[in-house]
Order: structure tokens, then C-alpha cells, then sequence
């Protein structure tokens, strides 16, 4: 009976000094008994020797592949060219630096035998993890589940199977600005969850600066629901309407009470006010606007220098 193949996608950027141990642990692991195996790096424009020990992972080890992009393009861009090239009836993404457990990968197979076309992870608390981070994390996906309708559960991480079917289909997105974790839930097909226990991180740091998670949650907003845009038209509607209610206020300081101020700082605070909230609401319709423009332009979401794969098509 022939074996089903899993592929496993890693993106990888400046992660030199994880690259032979996620292998070893992955290899240690897998059960091959059941499955082939094959495993695509995507080497995300790293700076480091990260593409390097991947070429000589691959032409000591069958099944290893790399695919090295012509420049850094993101996180969500190098696993959308995993996802792309791979080949397997099922198909697992994760991180390289380990701070996905491989362990769980046989659990994950496990719920895709059981006739599960995606098996997404929910990542744990760690006792490490600071209380402003904890809050943070935990209110950004509150926060983009209600602004896009859509539920996206906390803790949930690119760490997740597809089965080929849906693999297939979501080659064909062709949007700029992925958000993977939102688009996952909006395809549907039959879902379950998988908690799990984030290790530590074997060497480097985290590319996750604040400017760059701050980046990913408006990608997030923006790229999942127009509903910023109604919250924007209900800003306005609300505000306007207050300020219909503050004139019989006005009046009547005006005539009956003689308290009436002549000072220009409520004015000044009134013009900044109103100034402030205008720049909100024109950013929020300019980022659609700039997607919109990027979106035309047909660009592709990554470009490969070079690969050991053979094409999908």
C-alpha cells in the first residue's frame, strides 16, 4: 500500500542556528512508518548563513527542500511559497525556531485521518509570558474577531494542517496583505483545534518587532472585513449628534445662567478634536484605498530565486 505524503512547510529567516535542530527533532519524531516525508525551507531573505545549512541539510538527506526568495517578503508571503510548491496530501506549517513543538505533528495526522480537512493549534499561555504581552495578545484577537465577523480563537498560531483539497484552493488567493490564521477560518471545510505548549526558542530572536505585530494586526483588520469603515461612519453619526445636543447646553449658558466662557480653549480643543478624528477616518479609508492599488497592480506575493522543487503545476 502506498504511503500518503506530508508536507512540511518552514519559513525561515535568519534562523541558521535552528535549521539541523528542527530536523532532527522533526526526523526523530515522524512517523514514517505511515508516511513519506517532505520538507520544504523557505529561506525568506536571510542574511545569515540560514540558506547554506539548509543546501547541505538537503544533499545529506533525502526529502529535504528549500526554496530561497529573492528578498525578505514576510513571514505570511514565504509560507504562502511553501504552501505553493509542496506537494504532499496533506500539508503542516510551522515556525523554525522551534517554539512549535514538533511532537505535535503526529497528533495533528491524527485528526486529519479522523476526516478533518484542517487542523489548526491553539497556542497556550506561557508562565514566561509578561502580563502587558499576555493582555495584548489576548485583546488583539478579541478585537479582530469582532471587527471582521469572523471568529479567530486566542492563541492561534500558523501552526496547523490542510489537507490537500484546501491547500489547492488556497493557492489560488492571489491577495496582497495575507492574513493566513483569518483566511483559514473563512474557508470553512470541517475544522478542529489543537492546544498545545509553546517551547522555548532555540537560538535568535524573535523577527516580531512592535512595528511589525502592530503591522500584522491592521493587515488583519483591513484584510478580512470593510467593518472599520462602518465604525467610521458611526463615529461620525455619533459625534455629530452629540454636538447637536451640546447646543441647548450653549443656549442656555448663553441666556439663563451667565457662566457662558468667551476663552478659546474649548475651541481650540473642539477644532483639534474633530481634527484628529477626520485624519482617523481618512487613514482608515486611504489603507483600503492603498490595498486596493497595490491589489491591481497584479505584483506577485513573492518571487524565488532559486529551488531544488519541482513545480506543483
Amino acid at each position: 500500500m502506498k504511503k500518503k505524503l506530508v508536507s512540511i512547510v518552514l519559513p525561515a529567516h535568519n534562523e541558521a542556528g535552528n535549521i539541523e535542530v528542527i530536523h532532527e527533532r522533526i526526523k526523530s519524531c515522524f512517523p514514517y512508518v505511515r508516511y513519506d516525508l517532505e520538507l520544504i525551507f523557505v529561506d525568506d531573505g536571510s542574511t545569515d548563513d540560514t540558506l547554506e545549512r539548509i543546501i547541505d541539510l538537503s544533499n545529506k538527506w533525502g526529502g529535504i527542500f528549500y526554496i530561497e526568495l529573492s528578498r525578505n517578503f514576510g513571514h505570511q508571503n514565504a509560507l504562502k511559497a511553501g504552501l505553493d510548491e509542496s506537494h504532499g496530501d496533506c500539508v503542516i506549517s510551522m515556525d523554525c525556531d522551534l517554539q512549535h513543538p514538533p511532537e505535535i505533528i503526529s497528533k495533528l495526522l491524527s485528526k486529519w485521518e479522523e476526516g478533518f480537512d484542517i487542523v489548526y493549534t491553539r497556542r497556550e499561555e506561557s508562565e514566561n509570558l509578561s502580563y502587558l504581552k499576555r493582555k495584548t495578545s489576548n485583546g488583539f484577537y478579541a478585537f479582530i474577531s469582532w471587527l471582521s465577523g469572523i471568529k479567530i480563537e486566542k492563541g492561534t498560531s500558523d501552526f496547523r494542517l490542510m489537507d490537500r483539497r484546501v491547500t489547492d484552493l488556497f493557492t489560488r488567493f492571489k491577495e496582497n496583505d495575507l492574513f493566513i490564521r483569518g483566511l483559514i477560518k473563512w474557508v470553512g471545510f470541517k475544522q478542529v483545534a489543537i492546544d498545545f505548549h509553546p517551547d522555548d526558542r532555540h537560538s535568535g530572536s524573535s523577527k516580531y518587532t512592535f512595528r511589525k505585530m502592530l503591522k500584522f494586526a491592521f493587515n488583519g483588520v483591513t484584510s478580512l472585513s470593510i467593518r472599520p469603515l462602518y465604525v467610521a461612519v458611526y463615529l461620525g453619526f455619533i459625534i455629530s449628534l452629540l454636538s447637536f445636543l451640546y447646543l441647548p447646553y450653549v443656549i442656555w449658558s448663553y441666556y439663563y445662567s451667565g457662566h457662558y466662557s468667551y476663552g478659546w480653549g474649548s475651541v481650540i480643543l473642539t477644532v483639534a478634536f474633530f481634527s484628529g478624528l477626520q485624519l482617523c477616518v481618512l487613514g482608515i479609508i486611504g489603507i483600503y484605498i492603498g490595498k486596493m492599488f497595490m491589489q491591481v497592480k497584479d505584483r506577485p506575493l513573492y518571487i524565488v530565486k532559486s529551488t531544488n522543487l519541482k513545480s506543483s503545476e
